[in-house]
């Protein structure tokens, strides 16, 4: 099977149909030299996602922010309020009480990017389903596994 047209078929199955159209064209596909399955996805040196073994994405907060075009791949993310912003932004778990919106596609130990003034600050696994995150208002709703650690990005407006 082509290799794009498989990366392209699991960010559908994973996000929803439609948002692999924004995954960029001129993509370089690094492959396991033991297994030879695809290892990481890497666009201008940048790393974009890699696979797992399980079949799922680990993606990384940059290529997020290229699906975030796609109106269906914002339903696997959520929205934090100003004050977690900047901690969640250095690598810190999402609270239940900090969200103030959250997508209808989040489900347990799935990836999901954190947003906050319509950028991505963080990606992590949700501990939490979205009915769940909603109801409760206490406990870790994301466990973040990948954020904007710079010191340089400015979160504040």
């Amino acid at each position: 099977m082509d290799p794009h047209l498989k990366l392209m078929q699991t960010i559908d199955a994973l996000f929803g149909n439609g948002v692999s159209k924004y995954l960029p064209k001129d993509i370089e596909i690094i492959f396991s030299k033991k297994t030879g399955r695809i290892r990481t996805v890497h666009f201008h040196e940048k790393l974009l996602c890699t696979l797992r073994i399980d079949g799922g994405l680990a993606i990384t907060p940059y290529f997020a922010q290229l699906l975030l075009k796609s109106k269906k791949f914002k339903e696997n993310c959520l929205e934090i309020n100003e004050d977690a912003a900047p901690f969640v932004s250095e690598g810190r778990s999402v609270f239940c009480k900090h969200v103030i919106w959250c997508g209808k596609n989040i489900k347990i130990a799935s990836d999901t990017p954190v947003i906050f003034q319509n950028k991505i600050i963080a990606v992590g696994r949700a501990i939490l389903s979205s009915e769940m995150i909603v109801d409760f208002e206490r406990g870790v709703a994301v466990k973040v596994r990948d954020s904007l650690k710079s010191p340089t990005v400015e979160i504040s407006s």
